[in-house]
């Protein structure tokens, strides 16, 4: 990452916070949920992959089939990821959410894998905590007279679709997996947040405790605003992205003025020039 780029994740907090979700080892049913989806996208896939690239921690037991020999690594705090090329098959779960240059990082994932290599990655998309995010606008507004960030800003679909054309990455798809969670209470929610490793890591937090009031204003509207059936709602989307290293073997688009027919011909209708 450029030194002089706009950090917008706090790396090392971001590392604390992952480091702590592995010793606390709770329920990470987000993590399950976006392991079933990549596990789901291999399987389709009829190839057999000789070397794959987990970019993360720890290989889950359900992926290693997958590839015959697997290289674990991770980015540094430069956002650099070392790894000896090339693989055939890339995963990511996670492991890019607190990745400020996002662009850079598949930049590197792609240039990693050999020619027609796959990659596969999960991340949370637009519509994540945004409950959360609301009532913490809220009570700071009401109590302090200004925001300051707690959530971070997810990418929307669509963005990550071009976001994967300009990692070169040729067949760009992302789509989109929405699950709504419910809490008996905020401390619930934020107790899960803690063992998935996602508590606040941007590097424009507020350093100190939340107040008293301002805690208390941010139950009040997140009740009155975000729960149903005396739950708390919560919203969490993951973004599953696929994407294939360019090949001369894989489907091109067709060029300009090359078609062989008219489109107004297959629907039965008439051309008109305007």
């Amino acid at each position: 990452m450029a030194p002089d780029r706009p950090q917008l994740f706090d790396f090392r907090t971001a590392r604390a916070a992952r480091r702590r979700a592995a010793r606390i080892g709770g329920d990470r049913f987000l993590d399950a949920a976006a392991l079933d989806g990549l596990h789901h996208r291999l399987s389709s896939v009829t190839r057999r992959f000789t070397r794959g690239l987990w970019v993360g921690d720890a290989l889950p037991e359900a992926i290693k089939a997958f590839a015959q020999d697997w290289t674990l690594a991770d980015f540094d705090e430069g956002e650099i990821l070392m790894a000896e090329a090339p693989f055939d098959l890339a995963l990511s779960l996670f492991s890019l959410q607190a990745v400020n240059d996002l662009p850079g990082a598949m930049i590197q994932i792609r240039r990693l894998l050999k020619p027609d290599g796959l990659f596969l990655g999960a991340l949370f998309g637009g519509a994540t905590l945004n409950e959360l995010r609301q009532s913490f606008t809220a009570a700071e507004s009401e109590t302090l007279g200004g925001a300051s960030p707690h959530v971070a800003p997810f990418a929307d679909v669509r963005d990550m679709g071009a976001l994967l054309q300009r990692a070169g990455f040729a067949l760009p798809v992302a789509d989109v997996e929405r699950l709504v969670a419910r809490y008996s209470s905020l401390s619930a929610l934020v107790k899960d947040l803690r063992a998935h490793g996602q508590s606040n890591a941007l590097a424009n937090r507020r350093k100190n405790f939340i107040g008293r009031r301002t805690l208390e204003a941010l139950k009040t509207h997140y009740a009155s605003h975000h729960a149903k059936d005396g739950k708390l709602i919560a919203t969490f989307e993951t973004l599953h992205l696929t994407g294939w290293a360019p090949h001369e073997s894989q489907q091109q688009p067709l060029k300009p003025r090359s078609a062989k027919a008219r489109l107004s011909d297959a629907l039965g209708t008439v051309e008109r020039k305007i």
